[in-house]
């Protein structure tokens, strides 16, 4: 958010969200709408006004099967819910960078980190809450990967039908790591958001 409020009054950006990230482009629409030419979520989560940030982040859980072999830590007890998870090899390979080139997945299983699990947390619900007003003032796109299978395509829509979008793209064959499996695509797509909202 530092970076947003130091942008001049007069200057606009265009903001890209893959995966958790349309959570963070959200509030930064929320924050600095004026600062924002248009808001792009490449196969990401997005909420809004009328569907709030657990409604979707339950629905991804849900649906993804993350007991493969991912590792949970419990910070707060083995009675309470995980605090953070570990994606396992199996489950990257299987669901995130099923299309993608076996290097890209390689490095990404090497370089793996711990992310962090939301519980219902009334404060994080808080920072979270767009409105109509701000949020809802900023154009907004979504990229649809048709072969996601972290957020398959019928959730992808879900969520677009729940939180309307200005515009949907398709990128046809792209698996969860769009920016690996389908780069080109990926470039064209922005490329063509760029000279629209720009």
């Amino acid at each position: 958010m530092e970076f947003m409020a130091s942008l001049p009054a007069d200057e606009r950006i265009i903001l890209v969200g893959h995966s958790f990230g349309g959570a963070c482009i959200s509030v930064a629409m929320e924050k600095f709408p004026e600062k924002v030419s248009v808001a792009v979520y490449a196969t990401a989560h997005t909420f809004g006004p009328d569907l709030n940030f657990y409604a979707v982040y339950d629905e991804i859980f849900r649906k993804l099967d993350l007991s493969m072999d991912s590792q949970f830590t419990f910070d707060q007890g083995p009675n309470n819910p995980p605090t953070t998870m570990l994606f396992g090899s199996n489950l990257m390979a299987s669901k995130l960078y099923q299309l993608s080139p076996p290097e890209d997945l390689a490095l990404a299983v090497s370089l793996v980190r711990p992310c962090r699990l939301y519980g219902h947390d009334a404060l994080l619900l808080k920072e979270l809450e767009l409105t109509k007003e701000k949020y809802g003032s900023v154009r907004r796109v979504y990229i649809v990967c048709d072969q996601d299978s972290a957020i398959n395509e019928d959730l992808q829509r879900w969520m677009i039908e729940k939180n309307p979008t200005d515009e949907v793209k398709v990128i046809t064959g792209s698996d969860h790591m769009v920016m690996f499996s389908k780069p080109k695509e990926l470039c064209s797509c922005l490329e063509e958001i760029v000279e629209k909202y720009s």
